[in-house]
């Protein structure tokens, strides 16, 4: 496959630094117009968030590409971002969101990876629920053709970092069992398609039965409702008492421990985020007696010091999307007029797979 034009981002602060400078509108930068946005003008809830006609579009610096978003993926981040509560913040007043598909409108004179026209996905910081962007060539990669601009819109925060975890920090084999925390969401779908294309039988865990039943139709073999069974006690039932080979947890929490008590024998533990809220203490004896490792998963940090695996997963990804292996789930798609919605969708987990923004063409 031809390369992809994977984007390449700083490490560490550096890393959140330039993300935020290359996902928001540059300091200082010659406005060429306006454009619609959904605007975070002080911290709060998602109703504190206000439309805006005038959101200020810059000029195209040399490797510069302006997009007419079509849709636009919301993620748990783009909650905490407009809170105030995330790792790192815009100066405010910002236009949040992460990631979305549309088409190339114009391009600056050195940009070489995308051209006038074409498809693409951009995956930043914030600065994607809009309805034109400006963005660095760097953050902006061709759309997967086996995918629609709906599904196209969810998949880079949540797919590349699944498969990063699953692939490179896990080594997640065929045959191994795979214990899903959060199984329902975004990350947490995207995790059971990819265990189950790997060849890992998927035990998902989640709040209710209906986001179990959700999880069984995308591929998951087993579930486990945490909020009225044990899920230490249930994945020992399921493991016969072996115990999980990988976890996968976005959630942490309490759950966290729980999961690394019914971890098996050379087990891996997933540290991929914590939706929950708190940021776990786990006894480090666990890891000692289960022989067992816990490990992080920072997908932009890897994006920079791997730069030729990052296009790697990328190429594979692509073609799983391209043969029908993978096929994104998105449950509730709003109307950027209906943002309130689609980020209530999300502060009350109600949502199952990804929840989506979409823009008139």
């Amino acid at each position: 496959m031809a390369s992809l034009g994977v984007p390449v981002c700083p490490t560490g602060a550096a890393h959140q630094d330039a993300m935020a400078r290359a996902s928001t509108t540059r300091r200082g930068a010659v406005m060429a117009g306006t454009t619609r946005a959904l605007v975070c003008r002080e911290h709060g809830n998602p109703d504190t968030l206000d439309l805006s006609d005038e959101w200020p579009l810059p000029e195209l610096g040399p490797r510069d590409v302006q997009i007419r978003v079509l849709a636009a993926g919301l993620n748990f981040p783009d909650v905490l971002i407009v809170q105030g509560k995330y790792q790192i913040q815009p100066d405010l007043p910002f236009v949040p969101g992460g990631e979305c598909a549309g088409i190339v409108e114009a391009t600056g004179d050195a940009v070489t990876r995308v051209k006038v026209g074409e498809p693409v996905i951009h995956i930043g910081f914030a600065g994607a629920f809009a309805e034109q962007i400006v963005v660095d060539e760097k953050l902006v990669v061709p759309k997967p053709g086996g995918l629609d601009f709906i599904q196209a819109a969810g998949v880079a925060i949540t797919y590349f970092t699944s498969y990063h975890g699953l692939v490179q920090r896990a080594a997640l084999q065929p045959g191994e069992t795979l214990l899903v925390l959060g199984a329902a969401g975004g990350v947490g779908s995207s995790a059971i398609e990819l265990g189950k294309a790997l060849g890992a039988r998927v035990i998902a865990a989640a709040s209710t039965d209906e986001k179990l039943e959700y999880c069984r139709s995308i591929g998951a073999d087993e579930g486990i409702n945490y909020s009225t069974e044990s899920l230490k006690d249930r994945v020992k039932a399921l493991t016969e008492g072996r115990g999980v080979d990988v976890t996968y947890d976005p959630v942490g929490g309490d759950f966290s421990e729980q999961a690394v008590r019914a971890m098996g024998w050379n087990g891996r533990h997933l540290v991929i985020g914590f939706a929950s809220g708190p940021i776990p203490s786990i006894p480090l004896n666990l890891a000692l007696l289960k022989g067992c490792s816990i490990i992080g998963v920072f997908y932009g940090r890897f994006m920079n010091e791997q730069p030729d695996q990052n296009q790697a997963n990328i190429e594979a990804l692509w073609d799983w999307f391209d043969d029908g292996t993978l096929n994104p789930q998105v449950d509730d798609v709003f109307p950027i007029d209906d943002y309130a919605a689609g980020y209530g969708a999300v502060t009350g987990r109600r949502a199952k797979g990804k929840v989506v923004f979409t823009f008139d063409p």
